[in-house]
């Protein structure tokens, strides 16, 4: 009691000296308290109503209700001597909190609000990346005149991030004043997404090759695809929209044809944009002749510049080759690999004696092969060269030589012109395809033998060593079928080819190969994680003429496109179809073909987890 009446005497703003220095929210809080504990006291001995107890007594003195009553009431009117005098707070600073408290959350919920509504009209306003939801389709075009040549080529066009597909078909053939038929031709741009047309353009001949490029390295600039024809056309057209943008005037090759596709060189007239050149050969004679475009308005820069080329067997080229120290040189032949220096091309084009500064460089070790009476021409090979590709170098920033023959494969250094390795085989019946089958980065290939009568030898190279490391007899009627190959996000490749069907029973199953219909063939792929297993990925009735496969970078998918020509009937031409196939959806539904003669490594069910985890990617090291 002695306690409670000292603390409820206590004057505000006071200094005892068992209290530190005077703090005005440590007292009124001290002063709530002291309240609460004297109204609890009054509670305690029965309440207090004006002064007297509920029995109308007058409380005695010393109580504790009589104490409390006169206490109260006392200590507001008291005040401090330098302080005005203020009512004590005990309900003021509730009432604070409590607004405080309702602001804050009026404030939150209104944040929660607004985040809310901006969320869902980012959701509505920004457009989601196109999804790859049609993973399979199949566009028939009708049917289509004949044509020797099936080009097929990939590029986004319409900045979907999907890359669509642009091939040309002959439609009709015409009769020249001459009496001679010369086809006409459509150029197609599909949808990569559906198959849709996006636009088309004819053409006055048939189209040789397609090719979609940048003319403007580094640079934001349209694609342009190149189309070269049969005979004298070569045009450059704007992807996004088909329109030409310009044509080469035929009058430039006056006594000559296109052999050959234009190639894209550096810029040799400095006004920005790539140019190329073409290769012609004459009507009459043999000698061939290059010619320089300008990639932007496609006249030509100077005159042709002839060459007598003597030699018999396939064109070979015209390939640019930049060596490692960038000196330019075109590789061309008949049968052969020849050689001749950008450089002298553009100073007999031009006339003079001068050339820019970028062509001025010289590759020593290239250099000493010209020949003895400094011809410009420079001896690189001469074996009955039916093919010619180049393969980027794995150790430098140039590409080496892979050289197809009658009598096998040869791979020369870029460099040096040296062998690096030579394989015998005879029967090699398509370009060779390069990937990663081992694990030293070095491009690997894969290779086509005809293997007697319906049948043909499946053949994998080290590119490093030369020799074979994978080898399989399928059955296959097709002389010539298209083999690709994808990069994974591991640097391993996926080879991809056409056979007639396989049995998918045991490896010492008898099926009789070839029991299919001669015109079904199957899509396999080799992995080379499993090289006793392919996978039957789809079939195709008809002749596949092309194929190409392309990546779609945003879901890390690989697509398959083939261009097949249907089975005619008499009196009838064959229908054209374009197909597209995704290739992880793919890898899902295909059949699993167990090798004859050997022991599978892994079941199906750890085959199919390791195949969902597959991811395709963009080859860094393919030319």
């Amino acid at each position: 009691m002695a306690t409670v009446l000292s603390r409820a005497l206590k004057l505000p703003g006071k200094k005892s000296p068992d209290l530190g220095e005077y703090d005005p929210l440590t007292q009124a809080d001290s002063d709530e308290s002291e309240d609460d504990l004297v109204l609890d006291l009054q509670q305690k001995n029965g309440g207090v109503k004006n002064g007297k107890s509920p029995l109308g007594e007058v409380p005695e003195p010393d109580s504790d209700a009589e104490v409390a009553g006169a206490a109260k009431p006392h200590l507001s009117e008291v005040t401090t001597e330098g302080y005005p005098s203020e009512p004590l707070g005990g309900l003021e600073p509730k009432a604070t909190l409590s607004i405080v408290s309702y602001v804050r959350t009026s404030v939150f919920l209104l944040t929660l609000g607004v985040s809310m509504v901006l969320v869902l009209v980012c959701a509505f306003l920004i457009p989601c990346p196109p999804r790859d939801l049609h993973s399979t389709w199949s566009r028939h075009l009708g049917p289509q005149g004949g044509g020797d040549f099936s080009p097929l080529e990939l590029a986004d066009v319409n900045g979907d991030g999907l890359r669509d597909v642009l091939l040309s078909f002959v439609t009709s053939r015409n009769g020249s004043a001459v009496g001679v038929s010369r086809p006409t031709a459509t150029l197609v741009c599909l949808s990569g997404m559906n198959g849709s047309t996006l636009w088309s353009s004819p053409l006055p001949e048939e189209a040789r090759d397609i090719t979609c490029l940048n003319l403007m390295p580094g640079r934001v600039a349209e694609t342009i695809c190149l189309v070269t024809g049969t005979h004298k056309m070569l045009s450059a057209f704007n992807a996004t929209s088909g329109k030409a943008i310009w044509t080469l005037n035929p009058n430039y090759l006056p006594n000559g044809t296109l052999a050959a596709p234009g190639v894209a060189l550096p810029d040799v007239d400095d006004d920005g944009v790539r140019d190329l050149v073409v290769l012609a050969i004459g009507e009459l004679q043999p000698g061939l002749c290059f010619l320089l475009v300008s990639g932007r308005t496609g006249t030509p820069v100077g005159r042709p510049v002839k060459y007598n080329v003597v030699g018999a067997g396939n064109l070979i080229g015209p390939q640019v080759y930049i060596t490692a120290n960038r000196a330019v040189y075109i590789l061309f032949g008949f049968g052969n690999i020849q050689a001749v220096a950008l450089r002298d091309i553009f100073v007999q084009a031009q006339n003079r004696d001068s050339s820019p500064p970028s062509l001025q460089i010289e590759e020593p070790e290239w250099e000493k092969r010209r020949s003895i009476n400094l011809s410009e021409l420079i001896d690189i090979y001469s074996d009955r060269v039916e093919l010619l590709q180049l393969v980027k170098a794995p150790d430098s920033n140039c590409s080496n030589l892979l050289i197809t023959t009658g009598q096998g494969l040869v791979l020369l250094r870029g460099q040096s012109l040296t062998p690096s390795w030579t394989l015998s085989l005879h029967g090699l019946c398509s370009q060779p395809t390069s990937g990663y089958f081992t694990d030293d980065q070095t491009l690997d290939f894969l290779l086509q033998i005809q293997d007697g009568a319906g049948m043909k030898k499946m053949v994998v190279v080290d590119g490093d060593s030369g020799s074979v490391i994978w080898n399989s007899s399928v059955p296959c009627r097709m002389k010539e079928t298209p083999t690709t190959s994808a990069v994974t996000s591991d640097q391993k490749s996926v080879f991809l080819f056409w056979a007639e069907g396989l049995s998918a029973a045991s490896p010492n199953s008898d099926a009789i190969p070839g029991a299919e219909p001669p015109s079904l063939h199957h899509l396999y792929l080799l992995h080379p994680a499993f090289p006793s297993i392919l996978l039957d990925l789809a079939n195709a009735t008809g002749t596949v003429t092309a194929s190409k496969v392309g990546i779609n970078d945003l879901w890390k998918d690989a697509f398959y496109v083939t261009r097949t020509t249907g089975p005619s009937s008499k009196g009838h031409p064959a229908p054209l179809v374009v197909s597209k196939l995704s290739l992880r959806w793919a890898l899902m539904e295909g059949q699993m073909v167990q090798l004859k003669n050997t022991t599978p490594k892994i079941g199906r069910g750890e085959l199919r987890r390791f195949l969902s985890r597959i991811k395709f990617v963009d080859s860094p090291l393919q030319v």
